[in-house]
């Protein structure tokens, strides 16, 4: 488990010892208040006529330029997501199913470690490579969605 280390200096000649910071647990509890504020959000969804789609504004650097930002498509993959369509949601923004898929990962397999009390030890930790991927991702599908539009070829078209 790799662990960020802080180094801290001291008058004398001697380093001090180092100190390690454990982000799984902030993860875990911050993990856990999306799922809440997630499933509360979806419950007034079903149970009221609110219309996600009224408050779906148009991209303004789209609008001005005609190029798309790294944001634009998120949205609707969301929906393709919470629909049951990964495809759909990956070729609309592949950032949003990576996303969702280390996040239930992370909180399934912390959840199993700490009901077993670490006897099953196989808590996903986190890790700067998961923050690199979702920026190669993000870069990526921002440089090829607008590229293709050189050739009038439009992922994001309705």
């Amino acid at each position: 488990m790799k662990k960020h280390v802080l180094q801290e200096t001291h008058s004398n000649a001697e380093p001090a010892p180092r100190k390690t910071i454990n982000y799984d647990n902030g993860m875990y509890i911050t993990g856990w208040c999306l799922a809440a504020c997630l499933a509360f959000l979806l419950l007034i969804f079903y149970l009221t006529d609110f219309s996600f789609t009224n408050y779906m504004y148009a991209c303004t650097l789209h609008t001005l330029t005609g190029l798309y930002c790294p944001g634009c498509g998120g949205t609707r993959a969301i929906l393709f997501l919470l629909h049951g369509d990964l495809l759909r949601s990956f070729l609309y923004h592949p950032l949003v199913p990576y996303a969702a898929i280390v996040y239930g990962w992370f909180m399934i397999s912390q959840t199993i470690q700490r009901l077993s009390r670490n006897r099953i030890r196989i808590g996903m930790h986190y890790r700067d490579i998961y923050l690199w991927i979702a920026l190669i991702l993000l870069t990526a599908s921002f440089v090829i969605k607008n590229l293709l539009l050189i050739w009038h070829i439009d992922l994001l078209s309705y």
